[in-house]
């Protein structure tokens, strides 16, 4: 065991710097790795984006609805459910990067890259029925069958988003995001002409859209692999398969499964709104608009989750490294950055509210309804910046058990009883839903909120300083 002294979160310089100059030199860090970041997910958010379109130029109208509906069964059941899990890694390789025990990084990533390809497997089976799923909640059976074509083409993407997102993690702890960001714009750049070849070239059709996305992941693998093995960068932190590695699966788990949980709890409650919005008079005009609705957040939260991605980091390197006081001061940073960045954007949709259904309808009601529903959609861009910066607090800090409950008591038991109550029962439809929804998310706020000003950075620094050496002493006993 390491000795008291080596357990005490030390103090550094930035510490006792003046607040307002540490505020700035934080603000500059955090900054510097979000906007790289922005630009790195957008880049892979695109590559799913483009073979939508490119089956859309099919001209055949079920190809089209099937992909979609395929996507968002795929989002759902399998994407969200990895993403959500290599959250861990955000807490235990930004944390052990923090303390200096670089071996420990390369471990962890292999523990994760193996666990969520095992995960992986039901994922993919459960994808094989899918058109039977989808035929129980009433969809036309052409429709299904192409669902389910597009999901079994698509099952080897999943296996390389998963071991994608344990690179991406990897990197990102370590606050090497450059690899990723040139990776990323590479693998779309090539993405393009690999899915028009297989969709039109090769008449693949909507089965070489999903190849084509299985393709990028796996280039974008593999040219991050390569930079792993042969950069000095890495040479500290390789991750080398081995039996000892796998040893770190149950810790991995234990942040994993809740951290999971915390981001799927979210994602399901958006996508069972638009869902049910079928069930509403006019149903048509409903889902129309509250799948624009999604889909605006869907975009905006690219920026808020690359700063609270940033601020994981920071925070789990900081608390490593034994600097509770450092860490406070970057939740401070992200949580201005998370307010600027609502303001912002809801100044800019308020002011484009007129027009702003244009861009997705030339239909007047649509572009009307819109309009109409822009003021509790930019209640929903301000919530979603706070929540995706207090959610990186939370990886960053380790306590994603927390986020779990307040996740389902904020979306569960009061965004969704509450969304149908006022579209169902009070008949504000559309509206309303969006309506619950967002009390959900200002609710995940408030407790989140509180749970961050209350937190004891001096505790969290000195067990996970606890944790990283504990694990080091028995790895060298």
């Amino acid at each position: 065991m390491m000795d008291k002294e080596e357990l005490t979160p030390l103090l550094r310089e930035s510490d006792v710097a003046p607040l307002e100059n540490a505020f700035w030199v934080e603000l500059k860090r955090v900054w510097s790795m979000a906007a790289p970041m922005v630009a790195a997910t957008v880049s892979q958010y695109l590559l799913e984006v483009v073979s939508l379109m490119m089956v859309g130029h099919l001209g055949i109208l079920v190809s089209l609805s099937g992909v979609a509906i395929a996507t968002s069964f795929a989002e759902v059941t399998g994407f969200c459910v990895i993403l959500g899990m290599t959250g861990a890694l955000e807490t235990l390789c930004g944390q052990t990067f923090g303390a200096e025990e670089f071996e420990e990084i390369g471990k962890y990533t292999c523990c994760a890259i193996v666990t969520l390809l095992l995960v992986c497997l039901p994922i993919s089976l459960l994808w094989i029925f899918v058109d039977k799923i989808l035929l129980l909640f009433g969809q036309d059976p052409e429709i299904c069958h192409v669902a389910h074509e597009y999901c079994i083409c698509l099952s080897p993407a999943l296996y390389g988003f998963a071991v994608l997102q344990c690179q991406i993690r990897y990197f990102q702890t370590q606050s090497m995001i450059f690899p990723m960001l040139f990776s990323s714009i590479a693998v779309l750049l090539l993405h393009i002409p690999i899915c028009w070849g297989l969709v039109f070239k090769l008449g693949l059709g909507h089965a070489g859209a999903a190849y084509a996305i299985a393709i990028s992941y796996w280039l974008n693998v593999i040219g991050l692999g390569i930079y792993m093995t042969y950069s000095p960068a890495c040479e500290n932190t390789k991750v080398v398969f081995s039996f000892n590695a796998l040893l770190s699966i149950p810790e991995f788990c234990q942040f994993a499964i809740p951290s999971g949980l915390m981001y799927c709890f979210e994602m399901w409650s958006f996508e069972l709104l638009t869902l049910v919005a079928g069930l509403l008079p006019n149903p048509q005009l409903q889902t129309s608009v509250l799948s624009i609705c999604l889909n605006l957040t869907t975009l905006h939260y690219i920026v808020p989750y690359a700063v609270g991605a940033s601020a994981s980091t920071r925070i789990s390197n900081e608390l490593g490294a034994g600097n509770p006081n450092a860490a406070q001061g970057i939740v401070r940073v992200v949580v201005i950055l998370g307010i600027v960045d609502g303001v912002i954007v809801s100044t800019f949709f308020v002011c484009c509210r007129h027009i702003l259904g244009y861009a997705y309808s030339n239909d007047e009601e649509v572009v009307h309804y819109v309009e109409d529903i822009v003021p509790i959609l930019c209640g929903s861009f301000t919530a979603d910046s706070l929540v995706a910066a207090l959610a990186g607090v939370a990886r960053g800090g380790g306590f994603q058990q927390i986020g779990v409950y307040v996740n389902l008591g904020a979306y569960y038991l009061v965004g969704l009883p509450l969304a149908f109550l006022l579209g169902f029962v009070l008949h504000f439809n559309a509206k309303g839903l969006w309506m619950g929804s967002l009390t959900g998310s200002a609710l995940q706020v408030i407790i989140l909120a509180v749970v961050t000003a209350l937190t004891d950075w001096q505790k969290e620094a000195t067990k996970a300083r606890e944790r990283i050496f504990e694990k080091s002493t028995e790895a060298h006993d």
